[in-house]
Formats: C-alpha cells, sequence, structure tokens
C-alpha cells in the first residue's frame, strides 16, 4: 500500500475557491436527511469538493485529514489509481445485470476471494447490498437452517447488551434494546435474549464464575434461540468496547453444544481493522456464518457478503424452501464486485499487518497522551482503532468545529472520541489527528451541551 506523504499544515495545498451556492446549501438543510441528524435542528455540514489519498478539500478551501475513513471504509484512502481503474473498466462492459439466472466474472472472482481470505471452512458466499443487509441475510439463514432441521419451535436470538448490527428491522432487533440508538422501536420489534456485555477487556481472563454466568444464559434461553450474534471483539457503536477472545471461545462452544449457529458481524472489523484479517481469528474460533462489509469495496461502493458453512448452506438447501430466501435486486453488482476485488488484491498484496502494527503503536503512545486530563475516563487501542471516552458527551457542533479549524475530519458521538484511519495514512499525519484528539478534551467547550 502506498503511504500519502503529504503532511498536513495550515492553508497547504488548498483546492481552488469553490464555494457551494447558499441556495443549494439551504436546500441540503432543509430537505436532505443526514444520518443521525434532525431536520428541524440540523448539525452543520461541511461540503466537500473532492477527496485524494486521506485529505477531504472542502469547497471552501480548508483541506482536512480524514480520520475516519468514511465510517471504516475507505481503507486505501480515496482516489486510489488502482480502484479508479477498476470501476472505469468494468463500466466498459456493464454496471448492472441482474443476478437472478445470470453471473458474471467479477461476482466468481469476489466469491473466490472471500472464500480464500474467510476462516477455513466459510465457502457458501452470499452477496447483498449493504452490512445490515449482510445481518438480514445470516439472521434468515439461522432461521431457515432450524426450520429446515425440524425446530420450528426456535425463533429467537441470543445476542449480547451494548451491541449494535444496523439500522434495518432484524437488525435492530438484535441491536441493545434499552442504551442502543433504537430503543424507540422496543415494542415494533420481536424480542431476543441479551446476556450482559462483556466486561473483562481485551488481555484478561475469565473467570470461573464468568464462564458459569454465560453457560446459565445459556441454559436459560438457548432452546428458544436460532442462533448466538455478536460483534466480535470491538463493540462499535455500542460503545467502541473491547473484549476478551475468551468470551468467543466460551460462546462458539456453547452454540456448538446446544445445537445454535454463530454469527460474526465483522462488517467493521473485518479486514485487517483489529490486528488479524477478522476479528475472531484472535480467539482462533470460526463462526457458522460472517458477515462483512464497509471496507470489502474499500468504500467506493456499497456492497456486503454474508458467508456461511457449506453444512449451513446444505440444510437450508435441503429444508423446506429448497433455496436461499432473499434476493436484492443489485445483489452482486458488478461495478461494486469489480472494485472489491481490486481493493482485495491491494490489501493481500500489501504488507497490511505490519500497517495496522504500526499504526497501533502510535496510536498507543499518541492517545495515551490525554490520560492525564479530568475529562478522560478511558484510552483504549486495538489495531487501527483509537479511543478517547470521556467523562461527559461530546458536544458534536463544537467539537467538530474545533477539529475542522485544526484540519482534522472526526466524527465524535455520546461520550467517544475515536480514530480508525485508512491504513495507507503517514506517521506525520496520524501524529496530527492523535493530538488533536487530545487537543479537543482539554477544551471544555467541546463538552458544554
Amino acid at each position: 500500500m502506498e503511504n500519502d506523504s503529504k503532511s498536513y499544515k495550515k492553508n497547504e495545498m488548498k483546492t481552488e475557491n469553490k464555494t457551494i451556492n447558499k441556495e443549494d446549501l439551504d436546500f441540503d438543510k432543509n430537505h436532505l436527511w443526514h444520518p443521525y441528524t434532525s431536520l428541524t435542528k440540523p448539525l452543520p455540514v461541511y461540503p466537500v469538493e473532492s477527496a485524494e489519498g486521506v485529505r477531504l478539500h472542502l469547497t471552501d478551501g480548508r483541506i482536512l485529514i480524514d480520520g475516519m475513513a468514511s465510517w471504516w471504509s475507505v481503507i486505501h484512502g480515496y482516489k486510489h489509481p488502482v480502484l479508479n481503474a477498476a470501476i472505469v473498466n468494468q463500466t466498459q462492459k456493464m454496471a448492472h445485470v441482474m443476478f437472478g439466472g445470470l453471473t458474471h466474472q467479477p461476482a466468481i472472482d469476489l466469491g473466490k476471494n472471500l472464500v480464500e481470505l474467510t476462516p477455513k471452512g466459510l465457502d457458501a458466499v452470499f452477496l447483498c447490498d449493504s452490512g445490515s443487509i449482510a445481518v438480514e441475510v445470516a439472521m434468515k439463514m439461522a432461521v431457515q437452517y432450524q426450520h429446515a432441521l425440524g425446530n420450528k419451535e426456535r425463533s429467537k436470538f441470543l445476542t449480547l447488551k451494548k451491541g449494535y448490527h444496523g439500522d434495518t428491522s432484524g437488525a435492530m432487533s438484535v441491536c441493545d434494546p434499552v442504551s442502543g440508538m433504537h430503543y424507540l422501536f422496543q415494542d415494533f420489534m420481536p424480542k431476543h435474549f441479551f446476556m450482559e456485555a462483556p466486561e473483562k477487556g481485551f488481555e484478561e481472563i475469565l473467570t470461573t464464575e464468568e464462564i458459569a454466568t454465560i453457560e446459565s444464559f445459556f441454559e436459560e434461553n438457548a432452546a428458544q434461540a436460532v442462533a448466538f450474534i455478536l460483534e466480535p471483539i470491538v463493540q462499535g457503536a455500542g460503545g467502541m468496547r473491547f473484549y476478551a477472545p475468551q468470551y468467543l471461545i466460551e460462546i462458539r462452544r456453547l452454540c456448538t453444544k446446544h445445537g445454535l449457529l454463530l454469527i460474526a458481524d465483522e462488517i467493521a472489523t473485518g479486514f485487517g481493522r483489529t490486528g488479524t484479517l477478522f476479528a475472531v481469528e484472535h480467539a482462533g474460533i470460526i463462526p457458522d456464518i460472517l458477515c462483512v462489509g464497509k471496507a470489502l469495496t474499500g468504500g467506493y461502493m456499497t456492497l456486503a457478503a454474508t458467508i456461511c458453512t457449506r453444512k449451513v448452506a446444505n440444510v437450508i438447501c435441503n429444508g423446506e424452501a429448497g433455496v436461499m430466501m432473499h434476493g436484492p435486486t443489485f445483489m452482486g453488482n458488478p461495478l461494486a464486485c469489480a472494485v472489491a476485488n481490486a481493493s482485495l488484491n491491494l490489501l493481500k498484496n500489501s504488507n497490511w499487518k505490519q500497517t495496522i502494527s504500526k499504526i497501533e503503536t502510535t496510536l498507543k503512545k499518541e492517545l495515551s497522551k490525554a490520560e492525564k486530563y479530568p475529562l478522560v475516563k478511558d484510552v483504549r487501542v486495538l489495531g487501527a482503532i483509537g479511543v478517547i471516552e470521556t467523562t461527559m458527551p461530546v458536544n458534536v457542533e463544537k467539537a467538530q468545529a474545533f477539529l475542522v479549524e485544526r484540519g482534522v475530519w472526526l466524527r465524535p458521538f455520546r461520550n467517544l472520541l475515536y480514530i480508525m484511519p485508512p491504513y495507507v495514512m503517514h506517521q506525520e499525519d496520524l501524529e496530527h489527528l492523535c493530538q488533536t484528539m487530545v487537543a479537543v478534551v482539554q477544551e471544555e467547550a467541546c463538552f458544554a451541551l
């Protein structure tokens, strides 16, 4: 992977001054929903003219280092020549063709790539539109699997509190029903069984009593359930929480014992983000179903995949329906598959493990400087993920203005400042990002609600 070697300096490399006209911005403000934002009291938005490497070029000429990788997806940076070429070349052949009854080389190649890269035994690939849909497909797979085995009385899911799996109905139902973002929909969604969120950190060991508590949870609820779904090692939008691999080992053991499938939602953690290619590898376990997305296309297009074992696929296909009961219009979109192959090949052919290790070292060194400030509750780092947890909620509008003024793009939420940078980020840029994060927790105005 090539490094984006242009370091941040104020007013450096400004783009030509181009400002979206006020009428267009007013239309955006009054008519366009932005994620988790009000239309009556919208947060400010920053118009982007272009993006290249790890930089966002705003229409007013300011340049921001992107520490979010556009919500964790742009691992190779923006405007990458290899990914650009993949899109252009595929467009010359076909942008889309239905996947029902037809196939094409980009989809076949992507299937091969995913079977090669994912843990051994995961070899039946369902291509879908987005991370949330990958979770929906995984949940439907689990229901169909148990139904085909004759376990028609099973209809529930086991999962973890503090979890997050997406914004569609099925995915929402296995997000934390109390502290999660979807608590307003509790009465609308089916009720599932939630185990207490893991408390032991990444390097800690579970006690005998803690293992017994997990076993009790299974004893009480497994007979009604089809599967256990979780985010392995890192609970993302539920609080950027890192937990001990031993939880995965115990849950895998108990799923097997009780005849449940294990679904690993690696939408956020897949493709190297935690220091292993997939987070389940920290525990040495293999799930029955794996969901991937986000970084799959290098952030170029929306695409995800739900990958299951041959056993799961065979049971489903020998069941009453005889098929997997899902089929999106844009399933296996050739453009998305082509750029996904290019992105995965870039990753495979790079020294990604060393790159992530170097990012982790820098994050630990720089973010630890925040620990001395009163507003800081915890600082934690795993792979290319860095988190500063504060004792008070962050004022997003004020914090983002503070960050943008210093040439940085981050998107805090609740009481969390976090970074998940593109893997190609240069050392100097990464240090600047971290130092700016530390500066935020010194600025009380960023927390005044």
